[in-house]
């Protein structure tokens, strides 16, 4: 019952050195990834990224970004669903890109964002859609999957919200499946919003019943850093970056679950957008806070894609592999999140039709925040 996490809350207490005070973040609250503040900190001008799909690339290394220079060499791909071959964290310190945090002495590591966004484009073709060509038509539009993954539709109905469901068995051979869902939704197409609905810990419990808490660890300092060992605009705009921790409550089938994952928020100027979460690698442990440890469970991969279809309509396709950990057959924990997702869908079906206002409320504090930072932007122009 553990979904990728959000970042959220701040811990009242901070073990591994306290916040940064300085003005290059006073625009940034603590609380990044709530709906308060979600306003781009670098940049809105973002061109449709046209980024060809690297299956056929044979004998090739990671990508590694400097500050504004990507560094290419060769690397190789399997062309199976059984695994992807280049790994999204590097475990020799020689090659870790990191940023700092907004807590003073904690560096994040930056993952190999090529490698991240290829296995994003590889199980979602809407985000594929997006990171190609932009918003072009939505689900209407999109590209077959490749031939090598071997999805299973396992619901099909038009007349539902979530109405489609696939599914991969141990995909990448770790023994647990990889799930997607498409939806179709009224209202504005606005990812910050929705990405509130899983990395919001108040949002989170409307639908999610099995969540103790969410809360954003450690943000990135500067999201300049994360933009330029992107690419400045290769993989969109991100808007929003930093590790989370995620708690469940014990249930019938599992005890609690926790997770340590660096989740991100990228914007892009057709109004799309693309939410992606992955675990951190055990030789992150040192940044879970402090407290009893809870059995792990890891999102291998988590991506959600919202693409705009008309002035008032949007596609929506939310892909995740969670490997819940212990020794719990996956045909008791995978039926569990497929109806825990589909509530999330409901929760956010209810909300970008208007219910309560909340969708109203949220557009008009971010247009406030936009113009605040607009004003404060003229007035240091030198």
């Amino acid at each position: 019952r553990i979904f990728p996490t959000s970042l959220t809350r701040t811990q009242t207490s901070r073990p591994k050195g306290r916040r940064r005070n300085s003005d290059a973040i006073s625009s940034q609250p603590a609380h990044i990834f709530s709906a308060r503040s979600l306003t781009p900190l670098f940049g809105s001008g973002v061109d449709r990224v046209c980024l060809k799909e690297k299956e056929s690339m044979k004998s090739s290394a990671p990508f590694y970004a400097g500050v504004g220079v990507i560094l290419a060499a060769t690397a190789s791909r399997i062309s199976s669903s059984s695994a992807f071959s280049t790994p999204v964290f590097q475990e020799s310190t020689t090659f870790r890109r990191t940023a700092p945090s907004q807590t003073e002495g904690v560096e994040i590591e930056l993952p190999n964002f090529d490698e991240l966004f290829y296995r994003v484009q590889r199980v979602s073709p809407l985000a594929k859609q997006v990171l190609e060509r932009g918003a072009d038509g939505g689900f209407a539009n999109i590209d077959k999957n490749p031939a090598d993954m071997k999805w299973r539709v396992i619901e099909s109905n038009k007349r539902r919200t979530v109405h489609q469901i696939d599914k991969i068995e141990n995909f990448q051979n770790l023994n647990c499946p990889i799930v997607r869902f498409r939806a179709s939704l009224k209202g504005p197409c606005v990812g910050e919003k929705f990405a509130s609905f899983v990395m919001d810990v108040d949002e989170r419990k409307k639908w999610d019943p099995q969540i103790d808490d969410v809360d954003e660890i450690y943000p990135i300092y500067d999201m300049a850093h994360a933009n330029l060992a992107m690419g400045m605009g290769r993989y969109g705009d991100c808007v929003r970056m930093g590790v989370g921790h995620c708690l469940t409550k014990p249930n019938i089938v599992a005890t609690a679950r926790e997770q340590l994952i660096l989740c991100g928020i990228q914007n892009f100027e057709c109004g799309s957008t693309v939410i992606w979460g992955t675990e951190m690698e055990e030789w992150h442990n040192h940044l879970f806070p402090d407290g009893e440890r809870r059995t792990r469970a890891k999102s291998h991969i988590f991506t959600t894609t919202l693409v705009p279809t008309g002035p008032d309509t949007f596609d929506v396709e939310y892909v995740l592999q969670l490997e819940i950990g212990g020794k719990i057959p996956t045909f008791l924990t995978t039926p569990i999140v497929v109806e825990t997702v589909k509530n999330m869908f409901s929760h956010a079906k209810d909300i970008f039709e208007g219910k309560g206002g909340e969708i109203e409320q949220f557009l008009k504090e971010k247009q406030e925040r936009e113009i605040a930072l607009a004003e404060r932007s003229l007035l240091m122009t030198p």
